[in-house]
């Protein structure tokens, strides 16, 4: 009898079982963006529990939930705003649910290329840029954000290197229009504005090596930017120490026709104040830009895309004191000015482009950009100095000052460069998607002219005597002269095909070919990515590229140090071996974070050896150089404060170059390329207060290694001795929101009806202090034959102010 009893127990044991196994039911749908487009690798959430999945290659998720009750579920992905929801399952049921996230825009994150297959293509970053306008930086916009990325050793520029390359290395466009920079612009504080403006941006890919063959002819980095389609009038203004911009932004009723109109003005004036050479600083940076589209009809829409930017800057410097040495023997670089820099940039661009969509699946698109530069370069300046040893006895009442002078001299730098330019641009890009299939294609054809007038000297004097000394004569230390002019065309085409292997495997295939009528140089350049999720974890990405990527000669790497000019200079090229990984998972909770790690390796041959001239590069203008670069990457994005996000990446690069002798007609030692810069390390951060989200902080902290550092006399085929000091430098800002008109909408009658937004934000840059050193100024002592090195310093700390608002 006990027997029967203990089966009939088990036996509704086994039913209980089965029955609370009945009550699973399923949920499936789809993650999707605004646009419809499918994302991968969001998760999804039963709240208060562990229970989560992620979506596939396509979008597509399901989940088994308990039934018969009200559940909280959430969908979430870094880089966009999370999406709770609520469903009820009945049991047995299959529920269908589709969940759209929005981009919140706040972080670096690793997206989709835009118009493709959801896909994860090695080195291929996404940037968000909702609160890019509250970051500290001296510079600003979305090149602030990739410096600390990559990795920067000058805060008062724009450019960026990338994985061994120099700043010619970069591509940049702008709604499918490549974006050209001026010439003649040799430092940070001639510099102006970027042409990408923050204000107008709606979506941005960053690609650091391994990039598809549809983007153009450079070896190191793609910026790829598309600006905004506004749906309805709005705007933002914002004032600062630095600068002002603003822009405007509509469409009509039905939307057929909308437009952005930006206006930035900078001046660099408060920053420059805090440097070494003290003087009158005037610098001058203005733009303008508009974007126009209109929709003839459902199949056809019409783009203007212009900007004009009209860069002055001028500087009369007075004096400047750089103390430097060591704690045993410290010296002192006095120099007094005389005479005045004049330097104007002005640059016009402007595009239209004409997109024809008869279906979902082929779009063919017609563009025409025309881009001109103005540029005058002109100074004359006579620096008279003084080295001297310093005090540095504690007991002294001259402490720190001059003791003894250990010589004098003088240098007269004198310029009169003149610089026109003008690109001309006609192109076609297609696409169709096949289902597994995503063709694209394209071609372009190209007209470059320029006019170039180079006068430039400098006169160098130590104690009466010139150098290089002759006692017959008086010469220049150095001296160019040359008129150039240039008139040629080139052609480019490209086909690619993204693959659809399955749901968790893409592979990209792509030609690229290039012709220039000018050195008459056919490349070739096959590309090839491929990425796949494994069956066993569901949250890891692989991904591996290679490729041959060209770079055809511009003006600038066929200009050598004296201004000669090698017109059959042929294209640099590089074979390009990545593979990395991405991996998704869940910590502190329920926040979202992800691992990136890459791994990568370029053979570079047919290279023109250069060297930097602060942020201008001179080349040899001639291929007599091959070398290779190899490193790694890992980076870590993720909320370490819920619902503020942060990351922190870590990078190592070797790049190595043999330069030819052509006594010998025979490759050097290998010697380290001018962008050898080792060890990066990079940290964004942000929080606010526990109990008031509209206050906040953010952190940039920046380290990297020096960079090598040519000695006098410098030729390419000679080894550098020594690398500049380590680049170490922390920026700080603090945010507060003011008024939020989205919560708390203005009355009627006040004059902040209709504003979304006011911020108020402190920063403070450089907050340690540290005095960085950019490069070296040297001078040459005739009766010793000795060499003193004199620090060219970069920007001390400085704080500003900036208030923001949108409406």
């Amino acid at each position: 009898m006990q027997y029967k009893k203990n089966l009939f127990i088990l036996f509704g044991c086994l039913c209980s079982s089965l029955f609370a196994v009945a009550q699973n039911s399923t949920l499936s749908g789809k993650i999707m963006d605004t646009e419809g487009k499918p994302i991968r690798d969001a998760q999804v959430q039963l709240q208060k529990t562990e229970l989560v999945v992620f979506s596939d290659s396509l979008g597509n998720y399901t989940i088994e939930i308990p039934s018969g009750k009200r559940l909280n579920l959430k969908a979430s992905l870094l880089g966009y705003e999370s999406e709770p929801f609520n469903v009820t399952v009945e049991a047995g049921q299959h529920l269908v649910r589709n969940v759209y996230l929005e981009q919140n825009a706040t972080l670096l994150d690793e997206v989709e290329v835009k118009d493709e297959k959801i896909r994860g293509d090695v080195g291929t970053i996404g940037i968000n840029t909702k609160d890019v306008d509250k970051l500290p930086s001296t510079i600003g916009g979305i090149e602030g954000q990739l410096k600390v990325l990559v990795g920067s050793r000058n805060e008062l520029t724009s450019q960026y290197t990338v994985r061994g390359g120099n700043f010619d290395e970069n591509l940049v466009y702008v709604n499918d229009f490549e974006i050209n920079r001026p010439f003649l612009v040799r430092s940070g504080q001639q510099e102006g504005l970027s042409f990408v403006n923050t204000d107008l941006v709606g979506s941005v890919n960053f690609s650091v090596g391994g990039f598809q063959a549809k983007y153009g002819d450079k070896m190191s980095s793609v910026l790829d930017v598309t600006y905004k389609r506004p749906k309805s009038f709005s705007g933002s203004a914002m004032v600062s120490l630095l600068g002002f911009q603003a822009h405007l932004a509509g469409a009509s009723k039905k939307q057929r026709l909308t437009y952005l109109i930006g206006f930035r003005q900078k001046s660099n004036r408060y920053l420059l104040q805090s440097q070494v050479t003290k003087g009158q600083y005037n610098p001058s940076f203005s733009d303008l830009q508009a974007l126009i589209n209109y929709k003839i009809s459902r199949s056809l829409e019409l783009e203007f895309i212009g900007n004009y930017a009209l860069n002055r800057f001028r500087f009369e410097p007075e004096s400047s004191r750089t103390a430097f040495g060591s704690i045993t023997q410290a010296l002192a670089f006095n120099v007094l000015y005389d005479g005045s820099e004049i330097d104007q940039f002005d640059n016009a661009f402007g595009g239209v482009s004409l997109t024809y969509k008869p279906n979902d699946r082929l779009k063919l698109k017609v563009l025409g950009g025309m881009f001109q530069s103005n540029e005058q370069e002109t100074f004359d300046i006579l620096s008279q100095y003084q080295l001297s040893l310093v005090e540095l006895d504690l007991g002294s009442k001259n402490l720190g000052e001059d003791k003894i002078s250990l010589g004098s001299g003088a240098i007269h730098r004198y310029a009169r460069n003149f610089l026109q330019a003008a690109v001309a641009n006609v192109g076609l890009r297609g696409s169709y998607d096949g289902g597994k299939h995503y063709l694209s294609f394209g071609a372009d054809l190209s007209h470059v002219v320029i006019y170039d007038r180079l006068m430039e000297w400098e006169r160098r004097d130590s104690a009466g005597f010139s150098i290089p000394y002759d006692p017959y004569q008086v010469n220049m230390y150095q001296s160019f002269r040359a008129d150039n002019e240039l008139n040629y065309n080139k052609v480019a085409a490209f086909v690619q095909d993204n693959i659809l292997l399955n749901k968790d495997m893409i592979l990209s295939l792509g030609l690229r070919g290039t012709y220039s009528f000018l050195n008459k140089e056919m490349l070739w350049s096959p590309r090839g990515n491929f990425s796949f999720k494994p069956d066993w974890d569901a949250n890891i990405l692989f991904k591996i590229a290679a490729g041959i990527y060209a770079q055809p000669p511009f003006y600038r790497e066929m200009r050598a140090l004296d201004g000669t000019l090698n017109t059959a200079l042929k294209a640099q090229k590089s074979a390009h071996f990545a593979a990395g990984t991405d991996y998704n998972f869940v910590a502190l909770g329920d926040r979202p974070f992800k691992l990136t790690a890459e791994v990568y390796y370029k053979s570079l041959w047919d290279l023109v050896p250069y060297e930097y001239d602060n942020v201008r590069i001179r080349y040899a203008a001639n291929n007599n150089s091959k070398g290779y670069a190899y490193g790694g990457e890992v980076r870590l994005f993720g909320d370490l404060v819920k619902d503020a996000e942060s990351w922190v990446s870590l990078g190592y690069l070797k790049t190595m170059e043999r330069i030819l002798d052509p006594a010998t007609n025979t490759y050097g030692d290998y010697k380290p390329r001018p962008t050898d810069g080792r060890v990066t390390f990079g940290v964004f951060f942000s929080d606010y207060l526990p109990q008031n989200h509209n206050f906040k902080v953010y952190l940039n902290m920046m380290y990297a290694t020096g960079l090598p550092v040519p000695p006098p006399g410098y030729t390419f085929n000679k080894v550098e001795s020594f690398r500049l000091p380590d680049y170490k430098r922390v920026d700080i800002g603090f945010s507060a929101l003011l008024l939020d008109g989205v919560k708390n909408p203005a009355r009627a009658y006040s004059i902040f009806k209709g504003v979304k937004s006011v911020w108020v934000s402190l920063e403070v840059f450089n907050l340690l202090g540290i005095s960085n050193t950019l490069s070296y100024e040297y001078i040459q002592s005739l009766n010793t034959d000795m060499n003193f090195y004199i620090p060219n310093r970069l920007t001390s700390r400085l704080i500003n102010f900036k208030i923001a608002a949108k409406f």
